[in-house]
Order: structure tokens, then C-alpha cells, then sequence
């Protein structure tokens, strides 16, 4: 099982993503993460070690600087192309 990860911001609060082990089998997590991060939305990918903690009670209080989210965008669509 892959521990990658997709850490986008909607307004301040962080989105993480966690890819089905079955699409990683035919797509990347590139691909992912333009299909499924909202469309305009910057993102990070990464693991779930990227932060200093994996305890979800307090997932909002998780903070992630905008000049982190470097690794793409999200696309305007939901489907494949």
C-alpha cells in the first residue's frame, strides 16, 4: 500500500487526498491529483510523513504554507482524459 499522499488548501484548512491503491496501478499520482484536487487549487504531493503527525482528530488544525504547494494545479474536470 502506498502512503503517498495530495495536500491542497481550501481556504485555511488542508485537503489531503489519498489515491485508491487500484488507480495507482494505471494512473499516477500526478494524473490524480490534476483529476481530483478542485480546479484552480495548487497542490503538494507527498506522505503522510510530511506531517508531524498522522492523528486525524486534529486534522484541522494541520497548517501548510502556500509556497509548499508547488507540485501542480488542479484541473478544471472530473474525468479521465
Amino acid at each position: 500500500m502506498s502512503n503517498q499522499r495530495i495536500f491542497y488548501k481550501i481556504g485555511d484548512k488542508v485537503g489531503v487526498l489519498t489515491p485508491a491503491p487500484e488507480c495507482l496501478l494505471t494512473r499516477t499520482i500526478e494524473e490524480i491529483a490534476e483529476k481530483d484536487v478542485p480546479a484552480g487549487l495548487p497542490y503538494k504531493i507527498g506522505t503522510i510523513d510530511d506531517y508531524p503527525d498522522d492523528d486525524f482528530e486534529f486534522i484541522d488544525a494541520w497548517e501548510m504554507p502556500d509556497d509548499e504547494l508547488t507540485d501542480g494545479v488542479g484541473a478544471d474536470r472530473d474525468t479521465w482524459e
